[in-house]
């Protein structure tokens, strides 16, 4: 039986939830504070995490992102009242698999939820724990894709799970254009829409923590009117 954590404030919600999960055959742990979320999903294993942005003690979207720089990799969906498009770009860059915004029924819920499974299962896995990928230096820039890890000019940088998978798809892609499109589609998995700021704001966040003078990339640089390209200037 697959084990889901709701977490919301709102009582409401998560009778609601919880009656239409178990419905479908989860089984349902519940919080009602981002504290007491996080000290459950780190010590508890989880198929999926609901997390309303609007949280007391620890909000939805902090709550992701200390998720996620402890390895916590479960599937989270995003629930959120806000219609500000930032609000759902910050919840994504930081690590959230997916957002719906209130009100929203059940059904959709579940809709989403089996939308991003579908996703997880397509993504590659390793024949064996032995089979690993080869580190990828590009000028400065030295990404170790066993262990997760970025150095720029031999200084270790911290970037989001997002903004390193971002990172070494262009690195592997070495003076190919890139647009906007297909980024969405094979770093995020699905479309927005057609609201492409999120990889604007994902680029501009890698310029800050890879180059020189993010104002004058010279690495990650822009393509006017087809997309991004990762170039080695030292060439």
């Amino acid at each position: 039986m697959k084990k889901i954590l709701v977490v919301d404030d709102e009582p409401s919600i998560v009778t609601l939830l919880t009656f239409n999960l178990e419905k479908e055959g989860y089984q349902v742990t519940t919080a009602q504070d981002g504290l007491e979320a996080f000290q459950i999903a780190l010590s508890e294993q989880f198929d999926f995490l609901l997390v309303d942005v609007m949280l007391p003690g620890l909000d939805g979207i902090e709550l992701t992102r200390k998720l996620r720089q402890e390895k916590i990799e479960t599937p989270i969906l995003i629930l959120t009242a806000k219609d500000d498009p930032i609000d759902r770009i910050l919840g994504l860059e930081i690590g959230a698999d997916d957002y719906i915004s209130k009100p929203f029924s059940p059904r959709e819920v579940l809709a989403r939820m089996k939308a991003i499974s579908r996703r997880m299962e397509h993504r590659p896995h390793l024949a064996s724990d032995d089979v690993v990928e080869k580190p990828i230096r590009i000028g400065e820039i030295y990404a170790d894709t066993a262990n997760y890890q970025v150095r720029v000019r031999d200084q270790l940088i911290d970037l989001t799970p997002k903004e390193f998978e971002l990172l070494v798809y262009f690195m592997k892609r070495k003076n190919r254009v890139i647009d906007r499109d297909t980024l969405l589609d094979r770093i995020w998995k699905f479309d927005f829409d057609g609201q492409t700021r999120i990889v604007d704001v994902h680029i501009s966040h890698l310029r800050e923590k890879i180059e020189r003078d993010p104002k004058r990339p010279q690495y990650l640089v822009t393509v006017r009117g087809f997309g991004y390209k990762f170039q080695d200037p030292t060439l």
